[in-house]
């Protein structure tokens, strides 16, 4: 099986970044000492979310989280050492704050993702929990930024320094980033219920277990049709529908192969099964002592046995010429779709 476009990304709305300051003043001067700590980190934290998002593992990029967390340790210890500004060190606390909970995140939260993700193609538990990890672990840094933003303001007013709205390219990158994979998120576990059943599936088929073959083409039955259904209520992002439009057929090509097809190679292995049965009781039987109800009993289950070889091996060719076609066309469709939304560089 093509392993399925995975995405680690961790984007992070940071208050500071989205204001400029208008005066010039030792409090400003203070505000963007502090700051210039932490914009380098920022930009880092984008260069390897970015790049993870493009397409490259995060277990592939790991050098770039360790040289992170040595910056941000470097940064946190750097804003620490400074002084308050004429005794308010509460602006000054919440950066070092917000720095050791960033660092602490790439260093347990984010190692625990990369391990996460190792094993997120087990089941769709797995898949779930390493979203929900990554997700958590944004929500921890968001607030982070909301509380330092909180005292950004309370700093700014108190020593009289307008904060002026402004536009920031890298904070625009990082929401815009944020909202591709909220969507394609969504679309992705949509996907990943049905493709993880199907290697149940495809398990049960290798192991010839017919019962178990049963119980996993049901399944995939359900999660195709419930996939199919949710997808009608998903609207097109910035008027791209491509990523709706590749779950939608290989979600049809799942509900097709669990409704039509898996009936096909259960058929084979009961009429195998059934071929075997009749042989050893023909085999048993003395030639000059079989009648010919035994010879046309035994004709029949090799006629039936030929024709269903033929059919199995059909069915197997077309459902895998089918399942790499429209995989293929997922995975191309999730990666131009990232590729075209998310900013670059």
């Amino acid at each position: 099986m093509k392993r399925l476009l995975s995405v680690a990304t961790l984007f992070i709305a940071f208050v500071f970044s989205g204001k400029s300051l208008a005066q010039n003043s030792p409090a400003l001067d203070y505000m963007n000492s502090i700051s210039s700590k932490y914009r380098s980190i920022q930009e880092g934290m984008w260069e390897y979310t970015s790049t993870v998002a493009h397409g490259k593992s995060a277990r592939k990029v790991e050098s770039k989280r360790t040289a992170l967390i040595q910056t941000t340790f470097q940064a946190m210890n750097e804003v620490k050492r400074m002084e308050g500004f004429e005794g308010d060190a509460s602006y000054r606390d919440s950066v070092v704050s917000f720095l050791n909970i960033y660092y602490l995140i790439l260093k347990e939260d984010y190692a625990k993702i990369v391990d996460m993700e190792e094993i997120s193609e087990r089941s769709y538990n797995d898949m779930e929990a390493y979203m929900n990890a990554k997700q958590a672990a944004n929500e921890k840094m968001n607030m982070a930024g909301a509380m330092v933003g909180e005292q950004q303001r309370s700093f700014a007013a108190k020593h009289d320094i307008t904060l002026v709205s402004a536009t920031d390219d890298l904070s625009e990158n990082m929401k815009a980033a944020d909202k591709v994979y909220d969507y394609y998120n969504v679309l992705y576990l949509i996907f990943f219920k049905s493709y993880v059943q199907e290697k149940y599936l495809i398990e049960a088929i290798n192991n010839k277990d017919v019962s178990a073959i049963e119980q996993n083409k049901n399944a995939l039955l359900a999660t195709s049709t419930e996939g199919l259904e949710l997808l009608k209520k998903i609207e097109s992002f910035n008027g791209d529908n491509t990523v709706v439009v590749a779950c939608t057929e290989i979600l049809t090509f799942y509900k097709d192969e669990a409704e039509n097809k898996v009936a096909l190679i259960t058929d084979y292995f009961i009429k195998t099964e059934n071929f075997n049965t009749i042989k050893a009781s023909f085999d048993a039987i003395k030639p000059n002592n079989r009648t010919q109800q035994d010879v046309d009993g035994y004709n029949k289950a090799v006629n039936e046995m030929n024709a269903s070889v033929g059919v199995y091996n059909s069915t197997n060719a077309e459902l895998s010429a089918s399942r790499t076609k429209y995989l293929d066309n997922w995975n191309n469709a999730g990666s131009k779709f990232t590729d075209k939304h998310v900013p670059k560089g």
